[in-house]
């Protein structure tokens, strides 16, 4: 998430993934103003016609949170309050909105105090940066960018290679500027390209990516050990072994190491862990979880407000709290087990 203070009491916003939106839900409260661009239907009243529905014009708002919610599952939130102020004349002063906080808006949150676990949640630096997947054989492609624990895939990439119509004319090069091209339209700064997939294309993509100027502002990683490209190739990588490994100090496997060890535990039969809200709240309460991750799976069952003061609880008290989504094999590995699951430091009596 990129933050920005303006004063002691107002920051400027822009979520960047799902897990900024988790994290919002968790900081913005009733009462709190948030300013940002929507929009309003401005209905044009003419004589001798029925009243139109109205035109939906762009403007821009604060208003005092009465109600926050998450709304489509992770997608965005819905923050519903009373209008205080407006760029608009057609906007009245004192009347209800819901404002929209979409991945990739800015917007301006602003609190009479801020309390210590909120600006732990919203100045945390992030331990590691986002990567951009690249799962590529000669006949195909596919493309992901994994921030957090949220994957976003394109469409596959086809060389067109198979056929006997290519086996003259076929230019691996071609393809490989194609891919570049695709590339340089997800890429973000500091973003780790890791490079995968059948064969020595990998490689020879990597040489080619590399010496392009574009390639030489970011790191580059073949690994080894995927059979497949395309998208196959990007749900396989995420679930391999190649993937701890690259990626040993990112969320997802921290995420994944987590699970890992709760599997683990349970074929044990040791019952240092739990599933579910109401276990992991007990556990909790003792002071025995030591980390917890939830998937949007854990919403549906209980009310939203207490399972955000819960989570909010859990981290004042020092226990690591990680949000997961359905987009990865570990977000729907959460929520097979109860959409919350958390390993404790002990079993509690």
């Amino acid at each position: 998430m990129i933050t920005k203070p303006i004063d002691e009491n107002s920051v400027a916003l822009i979520p960047e993934e799902s897990d900024d939106l988790f994290t919002l839900r968790r900081i913005i409260k009733n009462g709190d103003k948030l300013t940002g661009d929507t929009t309003r239907a401005v209905k044009q009243e003419k004589d001798f016609s029925r009243p139109d529905r109205g035109e939906r014009v762009k403007i821009r708002v604060a208003l005092y949170v009465e109600k926050i919610s998450i709304d489509d599952v992770v997608d965005r939130l819905k923050a519903h309050g009373t209008i205080i102020e407006s760029d608009s004349e057609s906007v009245q002063k004192g009347s209800h909105h819901s404002l929209i906080l979409k991945i990739g808006e800015p917007f301006i949150l602003t609190k009479k105090n801020w309390v210590d676990i909120e600006k732990k949640l919203i100045y945390a630096k992030k331990e590691n940066h986002s990567f951009l997947l690249v799962a590529i054989d000669t006949g195909d492609c596919g493309i992901g960018r994994l921030s957090g624990t949220h994957l976003k895939i394109m469409p596959n990439m086809y060389s067109g290679a198979s056929g006997k119509r290519y086996k003259s004319k076929f230019n691996i090069e071609t393809f490989f500027e194609d891919v570049q091209s695709a590339i340089s339209s997800s890429i973000r700064e500091g973003d780790l390209i890791i490079i995968f997939g059948p064969g020595e294309t990998k490689r020879r993509f990597g040489n080619f990516l590399s010496e392009l100027p574009h390639g030489k502002k970011h790191k580059i990683h073949i690994a080894e050990g995927i059979d497949s490209g395309g998208e196959d190739g990007i749900y396989t990588f995420i679930k391999s072994e190649a993937m701890k490994q690259v990626m040993a100090h990112s969320k997802i496997a921290k995420v994944s190491a987590i699970i890992d060890e709760i599997m683990l535990r349970v074929n044990k039969k040791s019952n240092k862990f739990t599933m579910g809200f109401d276990e992991t709240t007990r556990a909790n309460d003792a002071g025995a979880v030591e980390s917890l991750v939830f998937s949007d799976k854990v919403f549906e069952k209980q009310d939203e407000d207490k399972v955000i003061e819960f989570f909010n609880q859990a981290e004042s008290r020092g226990v690591n709290v990680f949000a997961v989504d359905s987009t990865t094999d570990v977000g729907l590995r959460v929520s097979s087990l109860g959409g919350i699951v958390s390993l404790l430091r002990f079993v509690p009596s």
